[in-house]
């Protein structure tokens, strides 16, 4: 029986793996394009883009899962959506959309946590605008969005598990299965296993960055 549910938990932990790094794949350069946005001298598209950022991140990734999946059905009056794939994609593009705004707010402070006089200084000494950024800032802004990032990245595996109310197979959705049909719990507490595996592997993955980055 535990190798039943541990092959079974590993098939949803793929979906749970899958979700997770398709999402940072496409959130952290949205996030960026997001936030080079909300930071534009043009006034329209930065209140547009900080509107938007604000909704985002004032509503539950419940909510937003559920219009994404529910809302192209109701407004073209079909059922477009209920199929194991594009239940996928419509988490995705859910988590995405998230997680990019998230990402966006800590580009941003860690772009502005920058002296202005650093800058000032890479001007004197001959820089120009893409050196300044590559040479002085860029490091400085890894370096202090590390931390907020790594947080975001070990709540977006937690956050994963939301997948299933919209019938996303992922590893909480297998546990529960044995719950249903097999009236066992432990399974679902077995659950519990791969996520502590896992944020203990990230978590020290973002130390070993963090000491690498400490010369600052």
């Amino acid at each position: 029986m535990f190798g039943k549910v541990t092959l079974s938990l590993l098939g949803g932990f793929g979906t749970t793996l899958e979700l997770f790094a398709l999402t940072l794949l496409f959130a952290l350069p949205l996030g960026l394009l997001i936030c080079f946005g909300s930071m534009s001298r043009l006034k329209v598209l930065s209140r547009i883009i900080n509107l938007i950022i604000w909704a985002i991140r004032g509503t539950p990734l419940l909510l937003q899962l559920l219009v994404i999946y529910y809302g192209p059905g109701i407004i073209t009056n079909n059922r477009i959506g209920f199929t194991n794939n594009t239940r996928f994609l419509a988490a995705l593009i859910a988590f995405v959309i998230n997680y990019a705004c998230y990402f966006a707010v800590i580009y941003r402070g860690g772009i502005q946590s920058v002296p202005v006089g650093q800058r000032e200084a890479g001007k004197v000494l001959g820089l120009n605008n893409s050196q300044i950024f590559r040479k002085i800032i860029l490091l400085q802004v890894i370096k202090n969005i590390v931390p907020p990032i790594s947080n975001e990245i070990i709540t977006l595996v937690k956050d994963t598990s939301l997948a299933r109310v919209i019938a996303v197979y992922e590893v909480i959705w297998a546990g529960e299965t044995f719950i249903k049909h097999g009236g066992l719990i432990w399974p679902l507490f077995y659950t519990g296993v791969f996520y502590l595996v896992f944020t203990a592997l990230l978590t020290w993955i973002f130390n070993k960055i963090e000491k690498k980055l400490s010369y600052f």
